[in-house]
């Protein structure tokens, strides 16, 4: 394996404080493993270096999301930001093997000056948001948005054009990569916060570009089709799935299931920070709770081998491991659905246990689906669509499935009305009377 020198790039970024210093010998690994994937580096542009390796890292069924997007954070700090200054290259055209900066020219330094500019704007956009508590996954779909825009801005001014700028990306999302309308406008709403609310620039006449949606039916699956699915399934990972349904859970809120969320008592599932960052409580599956417990029971002894070695620890959200110390290693906090490996958690370097992968179920019920044969474009958020379906074709009253959901208004859960209609008993065709 060629050698590789990144004791510049670590000196690089300390020195400009781009880089927690617990975390840097993690980006340092993942720069390395970028390195070494075998892309061709004098041919491809950066993002295509970057699009290849995010594949090939999503393929790794051992990483988890977060290390994912840790090891993308790296690549992108190392092409993007670090080897235009190194190495004289264009900025983003990928290449390079760490070598020794060299003294930038006039030009190459004013290019970098703007790619550090976004990085910067970048770093306070993040910071913004976790200050106003939206959810991870909103912060990293915002990060991605406002990264693919600097992409496609290149070097120009924005500070005097940026509504145009900005107009010709979204025109270019719609036209060119034809996106959905959703898609469109998440982008939208990405550049919106990035620059009215961080960088407190206007953007004129901008509402305009918004892109329109039309009405949409979610897909449904019949009780029929659902048992079958169901069927195809076995394990946790059957377990999981089942419970989604039963509970009308989204998938991230099932992989995150404490213990203590689990009610056997009242026959209840809490959900806590759900979307909107809202808890509410939906219903248990009886059928489930003699496997439940017994599931429960195996990750109980997996927790007491974790103790044992010090890795017993898991994360809890905001300040509560600080306020309560003791907490992390408490049984009621663990998770219900724990991973089957231990990871290393970016933000405090502590090795623990973390939930299972969303991806996981993911790609579980697309086997399942192709295994049971069913012509829908099933994926586990189906289930919830079909759960709330189901329970307004049992005479559920609509106001008990919005509860249910944890939907805001009611107009949300109204959309099942329609799609109960489509299932149920239509008149026939004139023709079949005759």
């Amino acid at each position: 394996m060629e050698y590789v020198d990144l004791q510049p790039f670590e000196e690089y970024v300390r020195r400009r404080g781009l880089v927690d210093e617990r975390h840097l010998p993690y980006y340092r690994n993942w720069i390395l493993r970028f390195l070494h994937s075998g892309f061709d580096r004098g041919k491809l542009a950066a993002r295509d270096l970057l699009e290849c390796f995010s594949d090939q890292l999503s393929r790794d069924a051992a990483l988890e999301d977060w290390q994912i997007r840790q090891a993308m954070r790296a690549v992108e700090l190392y092409l993007n930001v670090y080897l235009p200054q190194a190495t004289g290259a264009e900025p983003g055209a990928g290449g390079g093997d760490g070598a020794v900066p060299q003294e930038p020219t006039r030009d190459r330094a004013a290019g970098t000056a703007v790619e550090q500019s976004e990085w910067e704007a970048l770093r306070q956009m993040k910071e913004l948001l976790k200050l106003r508590h939206y959810s991870p996954r909103t912060l990293q779909t915002y990060e991605m948005w406002v990264k693919q825009f600097f992409r496609y801005a290149g070097s120009r001014q924005m500070e005097s054009n940026a509504p145009d700028t900005v107009r010709a990306w979204l025109s270019h999302l719609a036209t060119k990569r034809k996106v959905a309308a959703s898609t469109q406008n998440q982008a939208f709403n990405a550049l919106i916060f990035l620059f009215r609310e961080t960088l407190k620039t206007d953007l004129p006449d901008i509402a305009s570009v918004r892109a329109k949606r039309g009405p949409r039916l979610p897909v449904v699956l019949t009780p029929e089709e659902t048992q079958k699915l169901l069927s195809c399934t076995g394990g946790t990972i059957g377990l999981m799935l089942r419970l989604t349904y039963g509970g009308g859970l989204r998938v991230s809120e099932t992989v995150r299931l404490r213990v203590q969320d689990l009610d056997f008592g009242h026959g209840s599932l809490m959900v806590r920070s759900g979307k909107g960052d809202k808890d509410r409580v939906t219903m248990l599956p009886e059928s489930l709770v003699p496997q439940l417990k017994t599931h429960l029971e195996r990750v109980r002894a997996l927790h007491e081998l974790d103790l044992s070695t010090g890795c017993g620890a898991v994360w809890l959200p905001g300040a509560l491991a600080r306020k309560y110390p003791n907490a992390p290693r408490e049984w009621k906090w663990q998770y219900a659905f724990p991973a089957a490996s231990l990871s290393v958690d970016p933000e405090c370097a502590t090795t623990r246990r973390h939930h299972v992968r969303e991806q996981v179920l993911q790609r579980a019920l697309k086997i399942a689906a192709g295994t049971a044969d069913i012509p829908k474009r099933a994926t586990v958020h189906t289930l919830r669509h079909s759960f709330a379906t189901h329970l307004l074709m049992q005479g559920v009253n609509i106001r008990e499935v919005q509860e249910l959901l944890g939907h805001k208004n009611v107009e949300t859960t109204m959309v099942y009305t329609h799609v109960v209609k489509e299932m149920s008993a239509r008149p026939k065709s004139p023709l079949d009377l005759l």
